[in-house]
């Protein structure tokens, strides 16, 4: 059974359709056609709490469609993981530039034109949706500030639900949906200095982000695994990975035999954010 067979022969058993788990789920009914037509992977567990509200509808156990949409993540990079994803590209590029602060956007606006999507778009554009993706991140449980956001943007909460579910199941290093729903509301202007190579970010709420190069002293990268490296090169496998994550795999040690792959890092990582792996510590009243 998988996640698809086991939500469907659920809504059939309640009589149930897909606009009644939609409604359930706070999503819109064409995102759980997508899901349920197989044309979209469910998100990974930890990024959202559409499993918990799907089986309180179906009469599931909390964990159960978690559990099946994680391991369908698991097959999917199974027989994909060497596969490196294309770029896409979505409708932004008017976006991105109206962010662009005034003085600077005929010369970004050339440097686009003369190289389209070229490494200048690209990384502009990708930490764009990094930046919101870290403050989406940020209320990913907050419900009322997501409101907020699709009032600010003109767009109904379910759709911004949807696109908050895609936009914490994205890798920014690996793809680049439209996720304009929120680029528009969060921020008010980029700034990139050709001089200093840097990017400023200001963001709705006042505060600014600011991302340059900076010299870094080598720590035992002689010393790393391979395997750990190609897994942190490959956004496939290392899409979403947090500093501690990466920080916990790098300083797992093995003492002799074979070596690591980088699918027994992407397995690791996955173990790591299986709740069924871990047991709730026990409040002493």
């Amino acid at each position: 059974m998988d996640f698809v067979f086991v939500v469907r022969q659920r809504l059939e058993e309640l009589g149930l359709g897909q606009r009644e788990l939609a409604n359930a789920a706070e999503v819109t009914e064409s995102y759980i056609s997508q899901l349920l037509g197989r044309k979209k992977l469910p998100p990974l567990p930890n990024r959202t709490d559409l499993y918990e509200k799907m089986s309180r509808v179906l009469g599931l156990p909390r964990l159960e469609l978690a559990r099946l949409a994680a391991l369908e993540h698991h097959e999917a990079l199974d027989e994909k993981w060497q596969e490196a994803p294309p770029a896409r590209f979505g409708p932004m590029r008017d976006l991105i530039l109206r962010k662009c602060r005034p003085a600077r956007v005929r010369q970004m606006r050339a440097s686009f034109e003369k190289q389209p999507f070229g490494e200048l778009e690209q990384m502009v554009t990708r930490t764009l949706i990094a930046v919101v993706r870290d403050e989406v991140r940020a209320h990913a449980r907050d419900e009322a500030w997501l409101r907020t956001i699709a009032r600010r943007g003109r767009d109904s909460y379910r759709e911004m639900r949807v696109r908050r579910i895609d936009l914490l199941d994205s890798d920014p290093r690996a793809s680049l949906g439209d996720f304009s729903l929120f680029i528009d509301p969060l921020i008010d202007w980029w700034d990139f200095d050709l001089d200093d190579f840097t990017l400023q970010v200001e963001l709705g709420s006042g505060s600014v982000r600011r991302f340059g190069f900076r010299e870094e002293l080598s720590k035992g990268s002689d010393t790393e695994e391979p395997g750990l490296r190609k897994f942190l090169r490959d956004a496939t496998l290392s899409s979403g990975a947090t500093p501690e994550e990466i920080d916990f795999l790098r300083r797992i040690r093995f003492s002799s035999g074979g070596r690591p792959t980088a699918l027994f890092y992407y397995r690791t990582l996955q173990s790591l954010r299986d709740p069924l792996h871990f047991r709730r510590a026990k409040t002493v009243a």
